[in-house]
């Protein structure tokens, strides 16, 4: 009687500690893209204080086309960000390459936080934010590469879509973080507190919370399912190895990208300064969608990950972004309707799930797209690249269009034109959520 309960204690105990080893590995490979978006989160809701404050020009859709533009700037460094650091990681290993961009991004942060205004030091204000931010931008480019791989790498084969899609679901716990800080701070400080002191203090706070995610990514264990010694090494120039022999793979990958990123931008940032700047509405309805957008991103992403490990990830991503493109155009037509703070909410929602349910599989597929020894050199390319080009100036992009065109449906357009590339990207990759990684 006795034999079996001696014989089951160390498989539980077993069983447990790797449960309690891999949530480890999703807290600690999550932590630098939360902190990323926490901060991008943070800056674009206060963007209007940070254009008003950095760059002193008298028309106040020029103070946040240059508010925008800086926040955009840092993207210009995420392709060199995802080369290097990318190439290191596959050399170096995907530990190594995570304290190395957790490093930098506490570094960018810490800058902004610290920047004097224009009227305290002239032009080298706005020179010393947009340097940080091309410290950010540097080190968010090889992000993803490093920890999304190493999440797919460590997961059960039958669960990469779900283990990968939490790197998705902290941007929204992040944004939410990001959005709860810039309410209760608008809730409590007057508008020349904010403008004195208060916009400091979310940066603040990102930079403090560093050393609990430099813990988590130092002391967690890098042990790949396969062993090291039996893996394919990493060529000396991944990069030359990407762009040779994996051409077909990285035009895919910047295809899903696309369409993904410029969706996120537009629904989980630009809808709130939209309800602010186009639409009229009161400044806390920003946070407040920002709030519900962070929130539905961090729930749903994981489900759309588990379902891709289920239905597969070509078809759930397919479906859930032609969805979205068909639903955009009605949704601002709908809000330029009926431009109210319920309206925007129920926009805000109904937009957030579908595009979390269709990013919840795009790290598994991304990282399905290249062999482990040039993997996070080739998902940290196609990422930085895309969201460099088409995330980061999308506020950008569509504010001058609106501009330009003198229409208020650019958002709108903006995510259908993008969306195209996804569509056709998805439909040229082979589904691989049933097949073993290496």
């Amino acid at each position: 009687m006795n034999a079996p309960t001696i014989a089951s204690a160390p498989a539980n105990a077993s069983t447990q500690t790797s449960r309690a080893a891999r949530t480890r590995l999703v807290m600690a490979a999550a932590v630098g893209n939360a902190l990323e978006f926490y901060d991008f989160t943070v800056y674009a809701f206060f963007a209007l204080v940070i254009g008003k404050l950095f760059f002193p020009v008298h028309d106040p859709v020029g103070q946040l086309l240059l508010a925008v533009a800086s926040f955009g700037v840092g993207f210009f460094t995420r392709p060199v960000g995802g080369l290097v650091i990318g190439m290191y990681a596959d050399r170096a290993g995907r530990k190594k390459a995570m304290l190395l961009t957790l490093g930098l991004m506490a570094l960018g942060t810490a800058m902004i936080a610290a920047a004097p205004t224009f009227a305290q030091v002239g032009i080298a204000a706005p020179v010393i934010l947009v340097i940080a931010r091309l410290i950010q931008g540097f080190s968010a480019g090889g992000e993803v590469g490093a920890s999304t791989t190493l999440l797919l790498e460590q997961a059960p084969s039958n669960r990469r879509g779900f283990y990968a899609s939490w790197q998705f679901a902290s941007q929204g716990l992040s944004a939410l973080a990001g959005a709860l800080t810039g309410v209760a701070l608008t809730a409590t400080l007057t508008t020349s507190e904010l403008e004195s002191w208060g916009w400091r203090v979310p940066f603040i706070i990102g930079t403090a919370i560093v050393p609990v995610g430099w813990w988590l990514r130092r002391t967690m264990e890098e042990a790949p399912r396969e062993s090291i010694e039996a893996a394919p090494k990493a060529p000396k120039l991944p990069l030359v190895t990407v762009l040779r022999e994996h051409g077909r793979a990285v035009l895919n990958g910047l295809g899903l990208t696309i369409g993904g990123t410029s969706a996120h931008f537009i629904i989980v940032f630009y809808l709130s300064i939209y309800g602010v700047k186009t639409l009229g509405l009161p400044g806390w309805t920003a946070m407040l969608s920002g709030c519900v957008s962070g929130a539905i991103l961090f729930i749903v992403a994981p489900i759309g990950g588990y379902l891709s490990d289920r239905i597969g990830r070509n078809k759930l991503a397919q479906t859930t972004r032609i969805l979205l493109m068909l639903a955009i155009w009605p949704a601002f037509a709908l809000l330029n309707k009926s431009p109210t703070a319920g309206t925007l909410l129920a926009v805000v929602t109904a937009l957030s799930i579908v595009h979390s349910l269709n990013v919840g599989p795009t790290g598994a597929m991304l990282g399905e797209l290249f062999p482990r020894s040039v993997r996070a050199t080739g998902a940290a390319i196609v990422y930085s690249l895309g969201v460099a080009i088409f995330g980061g100036f999308a506020q950008f992009f569509v504010t001058s269009l609106i501009v330009i065109t003198k229409s208020v449906m650019a958002p709108a357009w903006y995510v259908i034109g993008c969306g195209v590339f996804s569509v056709i990207a998805v439909a040229c990759m082979r589904d691989r959520s049933k097949e073993m990684l290496d």
